[in-house]
């Protein structure tokens, strides 16, 4: 059953209501005095032709405050004061260097906003996907350096390690013999690179400048790695496989 006008009224949607100049205009016509000297009701009258102009200021202004309301208080879509959210956060950051979409900005604003910190791997994993980029940590812990009275001899190989060789067998040791910084290196493995096709409409590409397609470098992602990780340790970044699932991906 549908709810009466008056639920709607003590339950109002929490959104602001847009009105057009048509919508102001009748209330401001039945405001003005009566008689012959105002035909505020016929159409092709100077005194109305002049409060349909005046109303439809007000309605634009009534949209361009809600669009203030709506759309520009909100970083995950604003546009024309994308500037002004992007200077009280201290951004562009140095570590984005390639020109950025409208959307990638709106992305690592988000990101700064809501930025904690953390060194799990699940913090850099979720901090990365919020600007597009899915990658896979991997921690060299099993990877001491093999150490007399602690470590074993033969085959230590987890089998249930996701890194396995081409004939499915699991390669990673739990000792190794090598220098004992090796405890301090933790791998990143890059799963994909940014795809910026040419974009139409408002704050779109540009045509004459913004080429069809770019593939965006992926130094914004080890600059910031590099800002967070934890002082004492080293990443190393695999790129291997890079590229994306499908080569339309990106579009529309």
């Amino acid at each position: 059953m549908k709810p009466s006008p008056l639920w709607y009224w003590a339950h109002p949607p929490d959104r602001h209501m847009r009105r057009s100049g048509e919508d102001y205009l009748y209330p401001f016509l039945s405001m003005l005095p009566q008689g012959q000297a105002w035909p505020k009701h016929t159409p092709d009258s100077t005194l109305y032709q002049v409060s349909k102009g005046l109303t439809e200021i007000w309605g634009f202004v009534d949209g361009r405050a809600a669009d203030l309301l709506e759309r520009e208080s909100d970083p995950r879509q604003t546009l024309e004061l994308l500037p002004d959210w992007e200077r009280a956060w201290g951004l562009p950051d140095e570590c984005i260097g390639q020109k950025q979409t409208i959307a990638d900005r709106q992305r690592f604003l988000v990101l700064w906003m809501t930025y904690l910190g953390g060194q799990s791997r699940q913090f850099y994993t979720e901090a990365l996907k919020l600007i597009n980029y899915q990658i896979e940590v991997s921690e060299f812990r099993e990877w001491s350096p093999f150490m007399v009275g602690i470590s074993n001899v033969g085959d230590t190989r987890n089998p249930d390690d996701p890194m396995v060789d081409v004939d499915g067998n699991p390669y990673i040791f739990r000792w190794e013999i090598g220098r004992p910084e090796m405890r301090f290196y933790w791998s990143i493995k890059v799963g994909g690179v940014n795809i910026n096709w040419f974009r139409c409409g408002w704050h779109g590409s540009e045509c004459g400048v913004d080429p069809h397609c770019t593939i965006a470098a992926v130094t914004d992602l080890e600059c910031l790695l590099y800002r967070w990780k934890p002082a004492h340790t080293e990443i190393l970044f695999d790129y291997s496989g890079v590229g994306p699932p499908d080569p339309m991906e990106g579009t529309p």
